[in-house]
């Protein structure tokens, strides 16, 4: 699938996630702070530059998103999130090492500074998603996507784009199309700011696949 479309339901643009033309729009879109939507490993995200707290807020304003509920990060490299983590211990490297890229955000001791409007509580969730689309937009953005699960919130999460059209229509710039996810559910959540680390929601990765690596892990 390659080219661009205007959705006969919806005015937002749709172009196919492997058209250079609709990743370089994606990419201008994100630099004057945008959102658009795109496929992920897990379900379909809608995501902004993580470098500007104005369009991180209208993601919480698009997805009617509890203010209370933290943005994650995506990132496309670990090194990506050390300006946002006051700290990184050994075991979630090693966590790093075994399911990066893949279904498994980490809550993480956010750092100093970081705006309130991507985490208002001690600690950000950060993720590297095994999919080429979010990749190549963060590598050509230089920078993470502040990104959560295009759907309103409380809905089912989006696994085609048509089901983000659905939901969120014109409220958003641009969707990249990629089909159908590869994954049907969120990423597993684990929270390393406490310890045991806690499983705060089950996605693609269980307890005991977490546990073969830091034995401390509560549901």
């Amino acid at each position: 699938m390659s080219g661009h479309c205007d959705t006969p339901r919806r005015n937002v643009p749709v172009y196919a996630a492997d058209d250079p033309a609709g990743l370089e729009l994606a990419i201008d879109l994100l630099r004057r702070g945008r959102l658009i939507a795109f496929p992920t490993d897990t379900v379909y995200g809608i995501g902004a530059d993580a470098r500007l707290p104005e369009s991180i807020a209208e993601i919480y304003i698009v997805k009617q998103r509890p203010p209370d509920k933290a943005i994650p990060l995506l990132v496309a490299h670990p090194a990506d999130i050390e300006p946002f983590v006051s700290h990184i211990a050994d075991e979630a490297r090693r966590l790093m090492d075994a399911f990066w890229p893949g279904g498994l955000t980490l809550v993480l001791p956010i750092a100093a500074g970081v705006p309130a409007i991507i985490s208002p509580g001690p600690g950000i969730a950060v993720r590297m998603p095994d999919h080429p689309t979010p990749l190549a937009l963060i590598r050509r953005l230089g920078a993470p996507l502040a990104a959560t699960s295009a759907n309103r919130s409380g809905n089912p999460d989006p696994l085609t784009a048509g089901a983000v059209i659905e939901q969120l229509g014109r409220r958003i710039e641009l969707i990249l199309d990629g089909g159908p996810t590869m994954g049907s559910r969120a990423s597993t959540v684990l929270d390393m700011t406490v310890w045991p680390a806690r499983i705060l929601r089950t996605g693609p990765l269980t307890a005991g696949q977490l546990r073969t690596v830091i034995p401390d892990v509560v549901e």
